[in-house]
């Protein structure tokens, strides 16, 4: 009898990323592999439904599935709709690029995983630390060893596992660690304005320069030393230490 478990991967990069091709055939060693992905970009989309119009889906082969969608889209559409079971893992990735720091907060992989702990599903996401010349192969192992991990053992509650990756051959990357995340440092307003043809302004986010903090156990410096992250994160976003405080106030 066949005990291997169904696979959801998806992504924020689109169906035809190399990312999420790699990580896909990848993952049929661990299980019964379905990609259900955006059918374009959907990079920085962040937690975005879909409510306003309806949804398509375009079968592209067998086991593929492009959503004119989000990646959360993509992880409902999936968990509720097109798979032939409920998945037992879902994997986001891998992401063209680090989702370190702050920037889990606009990511669209890293929230297809959070739609997933929503759903009661063990999740995780990848991210590959550069912005070319990518390669996966440290990536998608690494992938396959935590699928196979989280497969056995399982995840804690409402917890997901972020996991960026420096881009460097497997024999130049040292090790994982389990790490927290960390901060961005802004340096500038990060917009250009300029001006178009016909004489209105427009502009352009995400120009400024971004530095990280230099605290010790940080998904940063983990990947900064040549080592995986794993960051665990947490539905719960209370900050429970302000409560205290907070119930003092006379509003």
């Amino acid at each position: 009898m066949d005990r291997k478990p169904t696979i959801l991967v998806t992504n924020d990069d689109g169906i035809h990323s190399k990312g999420i091709l790699a990580l896909a055939r990848a993952l049929r060693e661990v299980g019964h592999v379905f990609v259900v992905a955006p059918d374009r970009e959907e990079s920085a989309i962040a937690h975005s439904l879909t409510l306003h119009r309806p949804l398509r889906v375009e079968k592209i082969k067998k086991n593929y599935y492009a959503v004119d969608g989000t990646p959360a889209d993509c992880v409902h559409l999936g968990v509720n709709v097109l798979l032939p079971d409920r998945p037992g893992l879902i994997v986001a990735g891998i992401n063209k690029g680090g989702n370190l720091g702050d920037d889990v907060t606009y990511s669209g992989t890293v929230s297809a995983a959070f739609e997933g702990t929503l759903l009661g599903i063990p999740s995780f996401a990848v991210s590959l630390v550069s912005r070319s010349h990518f390669k996966f192969d440290a990536a998608t192992r690494f992938a396959v060893r935590m699928a196979k991990h989280v497969i056995k053992h399982g995840l804690p509650k409402d917890t997901l596992l972020n996991v960026n990756v420096p881009n460097l051959d497997e024999e130049e990357i040292k090790s994982y660690k389990i790490t927290r995340q960390g901060r961005w440092v802004h340096n500038g307003s990060g917009v250009i304005e300029k001006t178009d043809p016909r004489g209105k302004k427009y502009y352009w986010i995400g120009s400024g320069q971004f530095i990280f903090d230099q605290k010790k156990d940080t998904d940063f410096e983990a990947v900064s030393r040549a080592c995986i992250s794993v960051t665990p994160l947490h539905l719960d976003l209370t900050n429970y230490g302000s409560i205290r405080l907070l119930r003092k106030w006379k509003i």
